[in-house]
């Protein structure tokens, strides 16, 4: 059987966590007595590890990180529990009916790559009853943070499936740069925190998910 490879970002990509995202971020500047970032500045690091997430929004309290991590998680999973995942970080319109239309494909395998933690990826399918859906799970917690390429060679080395038979669909551009620097085809997504102009390193923009299938049958048509 020829196999292919589709492998989603989570946050901002699958689901909508932005409110969550900033509240926990929230709590965690205001732990260490820090000034608050806006919107906009945190959700420009969304899809990095959270340590290099704050490396970039509060390079200045590098001894303060750690309890700022603390204070994120603390908030983040509190929220999740007070408020259930699906409410918590709700699924972007149309996205199960594509997961599971693709994943009715006898040939097509899914996947994630997420700089989200082992913990919080966990609670995440779980919650939304998707963990069945996906052969190969990568994050933060195993690999160095995005745009580094690892998530993705250890999803080709663990389905078999060589990289030109592969795509990554992401909302930012570390998702784009990740996708390249592994040799697979970049496809950006237009409804997450990265706006058009950051994506400049996808092969590809969509925006609209019901598209997705109808675009990857002509992708694995020209790379068979």
């Amino acid at each position: 059987m020829d196999l292919r490879l589709v492998i989603f970002d989570v946050d901002g990509t699958l689901v909508d966590s932005q409110a969550d995202i900033m509240a926990s971020m929230t709590a965690a500047f205001e732990s260490a007595g820090l000034p608050v970032p806006d919107r906009e500045a945190v959700l420009s690091q969304v899809g990095l590890a959270l340590p290099i997430a704050l490396m970039e929004l509060a390079p200045a309290a590098k001894a303060q990180h750690e309890s700022m991590i603390d204070a994120y998680k603390q908030r983040y999973f509190g929220l999740r529990s007070e408020k259930g995942t699906p409410q918590s970080s709700p699924l972007f319109p149309h996205v199960r009916s594509v997961l599971d239309q693709l994943h009715a494909e006898n040939e097509t395998l899914l996947g994630i790559a997420t700089g989200k933690s082992r913990r919080g990826l966990d609670g995440l399918l779980d919650g939304h009853d998707m963990r069945p859906l996906f052969v190969t799970q990568q994050c933060g917690d195993d690999h160095p943070s995005k745009p580094h390429p690892a998530m993705l060679e250890a999803a080709l080395s663990e389905t078999g499936v060589p990289a030109k038979r592969a795509v990554m669909i992401g909302d930012t551009s570390f998702d784009m740069q990740m996708a390249r620097a592994a040799g697979m085809l970049a496809v950006g997504v237009s409804w997450g925190y990265h706006d058009a102009a950051r994506l400049k390193d996808a092969h590809l923009v969509i925006d609209d998910i019901r598209t997705l299938p109808g675009l990857l049958a002509q992708i694995w048509e020209q790379s068979a």
